[in-house]
């Protein structure tokens, strides 16, 4: 991949970034704003928007914390996975000409 491709996937990826936290943003703002008429209560604008943060924090807290536990567990997964497959050594060329020569003396 060329750098000019490599940076529009990066700039790609961050567009999406940012348009996924908005979407957050607003969907817990949307909870807070609800669960506060539900309740017949007034909540402030400062206080929806530290809740959002609050949450998008904490929601990136958890998926970091998750990343990591599911790459422990895969790794744990490996380490008990059995070895089945042996490497085979290579023989050397003595053992070569010797099972060459054990051969020879059968077919004679």
């Amino acid at each position: 991949m060329s750098s000019g491709e490599e940076r529009e996937d990066d700039e790609a990826a961050a567009a999406a970034k940012e348009h996924l936290q908005k979407q957050f943003r607003l969907c817990t703002i949307s909870i807070a704003e609800g669960e506060a008429k539900r309740n017949d209560m007034e909540i402030s604008k400062t206080i929806v928007a530290c809740i959002s943060n609050l949450a998008f924090k904490f929601a990136a807290h958890r998926n970091e914390h998750l990343a990591a536990t599911l790459r422990s567990f895969r790794d744990d997964l490996k380490a008990k996975e059995p070895q089945t497959e042996r490497k085979r050594k290579k023989r050397t060329r003595k053992q070569d000409r010797a099972a060459a020569d054990d051969l020879s003396v059968l077919d004679a």
